[in-house]
């Protein structure tokens, strides 16, 4: 089959969660090694783990890492359409990077005939500057109840004419089941532009899987391309999913305690704590107390007024409130921050029904919603002005304005401005900043701060970057990369 979309190629999966992000990511690295301009880009992406991208717009955070995987500042034409869930039903529509509506999951269908203008306008843009470009689709293409008007899977690659390689989730199990049943439910035009299998997370003796494989390709004509090896400790970004759980970290001497609520987003700004080895990070999900901890951090939310009621149906608020009077410290990060003022007001009804919330009272502020969404990468210090300060990177995504005696203790110098707040008792910490553990200095600094003496911070960006090259490799090793370089550009870099 001849496809009138060269220098693309597009990764779909059977079900969400199969490896799309990671395969992306992987190739765009590999395809930067060997010499190609390669961008990635997502059509459609729901995700409340978002990135602000050189351009001033937000995307979410799984098409930033695959920007850095091939080493390219990250830029809104990259996930053209975002969305993230305020409740089961609804969600904040962001388009080419700005909030466009928030709408019920049946206003989305109606609204998707509009979107595949601006998805088309922002790939036409990354295609015309860059020798290759990796598209990564959203969920499954199999998901028949929502192929009418599509544009984050088969609809976009018919759209544009890409060829499509399916990758599946070995680990799960059913894989032959899962690649199999996903063709049926696609049409000869769809099935035709699918040039091969990608099997993902296999554990043990490749022997053992050959039979499997080589019927699949004598059943359906189409050959799997590789078969990747489960790859422990890749320090890469979650697309949204919590990090899966793992068995206390042997050896850990401090421990910190994670509230999820519904709509927690931005919990990648944990990660550095997860990857220390001196830091055992429990995600305590519903129906569990709250445990003994040094540390209890409160993330960010999309929609922090209900997800501050749900704080409270688990009986977290007694917990946190009896943590820190005797002596323990929480830090709250964007929406985290304002349930740990006196209330947060929604007026406007900016992500729920209008109202007032009561906080948790242990910093002296008051959070206002407002429509406009602040948008930035920022850098500065954590602790201004004390000797444990430090510098750090990061970024604002928040439509909060939070006033109160406590921003006369900042906790930050962020963008040149005082941010945030201590409390005046230095049990708490409020701040609107994202990624202030992602550099050494700063992580050090802010475990001192929290009861972790002398430890020294994760390099964050070097664990990312070692893991983007191991990715690679493992591609590179596992990939018959010579049937997909027909689908590229300038062959003879990819041979």
């Amino acid at each position: 089959m001849q496809f009138q979309a060269q220098r693309t190629l597009m990764v779909q999966g059977t079900t969400s969660g199969a490896g799309k992000t990671t395969l992306v990511a992987g190739l765009c690295r590999l395809l930067v090694r060997r010499g190609l301009r390669v961008a990635p880009f997502k059509p459609q992406n729901m995700a409340l783990n978002s990135a602000v991208a050189q351009d001033g717009g937000e995307i979410a955070r799984a098409q930033a890492l695959q920007a850095m995987a091939a080493r390219i500042a990250p830029r809104t034409d990259m996930n053209p359409v975002l969305l993230k869930p305020v409740s089961d039903t609804r969600a904040q529509l962001v388009v080419s990077g700005k909030p466009r509506a928030e709408l019920e999951a049946g206003e989305y269908q109606a609204w998707k005939p509009r979107l595949l203008q601006p998805v088309l306008e922002a790939y036409s843009r990354l295609h015309a500057e860059f020798d290759a470009v990796i598209v990564e689709g959203a969920g499954s293409p199999a998901e028949i109840n929502l192929r009418e008007h599509d544009i984050a899977n088969m609809g976009f690659a018919e759209a544009v004419d890409c060829p499509v390689v399916l990758v599946a989730d070995i680990d799960r199990g059913g894989v032959f089941a899962h690649l199999l049943g996903t063709l049926d439910c696609l049409d000869g035009s769809e099935r035709a532009r699918i040039v091969g299998f990608v099997i993902n997370r296999f554990r043990g003796d490749r022997s053992l899987l050959e039979p499997g494989t080589a019927w699949l390709q004598e059943r359906t004509g189409k050959p799997v391309l590789g078969v990747l090896p489960f790859l422990q400790g890749l320090a890469l970004e979650a697309e949204d999913a919590l990090p899966e759980r793992a068995a206390a970290r042997e050896g850990a001497r401090f421990r910190v305690a994670v509230p999820v609520y519904p709509r927690i987003s931005n919990h990648t700004d944990l990660d550095a704590l997860r990857m220390h080895p001196g830091v055992d990070v429990r995600f305590i999900g519903p129906g569990e107390a709250l445990p003994a901890a040094d540390l209890v951090m409160l993330a960010g939310s999309k929609n922090m007024r209900a997800d501050l009621e749900f704080l409270r149906a688990q009986g977290w608020d007694k917990a946190i409130l009896r943590h820190v009077r005797y002596g323990g410290k929480a830090i709250g990060l964007c929406g985290g921050m304002q349930v740990l003022g006196v209330s947060i007001r929604d007026p406007l009804g900016v992500e729920g029904e209008p109202g007032e919330s009561r906080g948790l009272g242990l910093l002296d502020l008051e959070t206002t919603l407002e429509p406009r969404k602040m948008l930035r990468n920022v850098s500065g210090m954590v602790f201004p002005g004390q000797n444990r300060s430090a510098p750090f990177e990061g970024y604002e995504i928040h439509v909060g304005v939070t006033r109160g005696p406590a921003l006369e203790r900042p906790a930050v110098l962020m963008a040149g401005l005082p941010d945030g707040a201590i409390s005046e008792d230095d049990r708490v910490l409020g701040t609107y900043a994202h990624g202030i553990f992602d550099r050494p200095e700063a992580c050090a600094a802010l475990l001192d701060w929290a009861g972790l003496r002398g430890a020294r911070g994760v390099a964050l960006a070097a664990r990312r970057e070692e893991s983007l090259e191991r990715l690679a490799d493992c591609i590179e090793a596992n990939l018959d990369f010579a049937r997909l370089a027909p689908f590229l550009t300038r062959e003879s870099a990819l041979s």
